[in-house]
């Protein structure tokens, strides 16, 4: 298919796993007899939002959900089908995979329409499991295979952060405080923007096991509640990074004060020694008449004696006040 039309991919399933690749008018002739009809749009296209608007049977209420712009994952019962807004992480090369990509579908009993605004993986793994002969073999059954999908591909990304961040709390104390903080904010901006979505499609898929609608099966909701487990064991996960990134940035601030502290304290005990020393040469370096030993050749080495006497003397009593 070219998304240049807005049909990014459009198959008849026949229901045994496998599916037949249409166009424009195989989607336009298509009748319920020919077996459970999936479209899939490219939003922003003018066909492809013109057919959903005015030749996809769709009600505007429907449409106007499928078309937001940025909207958060749910699912609801309208009229004889399910709406669901889902989320996924983007793995397209050069993407951040915090920057989640939405896809929104409609499912009828013989037809589902999803609708993309970027391209996502998991619906290219769905089109080779149904080259396959693998694939989803009812319009409901795509949704569930998508939720699973999406699910999936989202466990490597949380692994892959929580990796980075064991990797940091074996640094603190050997990596530099600034890339450790730098680092540590860049983890911790990504579980953010992850978990941002993955919180309400826990409850998306939650809801979704719960929606009384023929569509669901016994078996279907099984399916459903144990993507709706993992799902909720992801946002776990990202609260557990989250508490761990707190702990780390504690430590690393601790760790920062006491190399403050004892910096400031061997100043403190270097200008304690120092400055009886300073106080005495700078008295004997004014250009004045009268200092003691100017016409003498050994008055600087008595002088110089007299100062290393006086550092032992303070330096005694710095340990008996316990102060080194």
């Amino acid at each position: 298919m070219n998304a240049d039309n807005g049909l990014v991919y459009a198959a008849i399933l026949d229901g045994n796993g496998g599916a037949t690749e249409i166009d424009w008018d195989g989607v336009r002739t298509w009748r319920a007899d020919d077996g459970p009809l999936w479209v899939h749009l490219q939003r922003g296209v003018a066909e492809s939002d013109r057919w959903l608007r005015e030749e996809s049977g769709i009600d505007q209420f429907t449409v106007q959900a499928l078309m937001e712009d940025d909207p958060r994952p749910r699912t609801s019962v309208v009229g004889d089908g399910i709406l669901a807004i889902l989320r996924g992480v983007n793995l397209n090369p050069g993407s951040d995979p915090e920057d989640m990509v939405s896809i929104r579908v409609f499912t009828t009993d013989d037809r589902v329409i999803s609708i993309r605004m970027r391209k996502l993986l998991s619906v290219d793994s769905m089109r080779e499991d149904l080259n396959a002969g693998k694939g989803a073999r009812t319009a409901p059954g795509v949704l569930w295979r998508l939720s699973e999908y999406l699910a999936a591909r989202v466990e490597p990304v949380i692994e892959g952060i929580e990796d980075r961040l064991g990797v940091l709390e074996g640094a603190i104390g050997e990596q530099r405080s600034t890339d450790l903080r730098r680092d540590l904010h860049q983890i911790r901006r990504e579980a953010i923007a992850i978990r941002r979505y993955m919180a309400p499609q826990r409850e998306a898929m939650s809801r979704l096991a719960l929606l009384e609608t023929p569509l669901i099966t016994g078996a279907q909701r099984g399916r459903i509640r144990e993507v709706a487990d993992r799902t909720m064991r992801y946002v776990e996960d990202l609260d557990t990074v989250r508490d761990r990134i707190a702990v780390l940035q504690d430590e690393l601030t601790t760790q920062m004060s006491e190399q403050m502290n004892r910096t400031m304290y061997l100043l403190t005990v270097v200008a304690t020694i120092m400055l009886p020393l300073g106080f005495l040469t700078g008295l004997l370096g004014i250009n004045v008449g009268g200092i003691p030993g100017s016409d003498s050749p050994w008055a600087f080495a008595i002088f110089c004696a007299i100062l290393a006497v006086l550092v032992g003397v303070e330096v005694l009593i710095l340990r008996r006040l316990r102060w080194i």
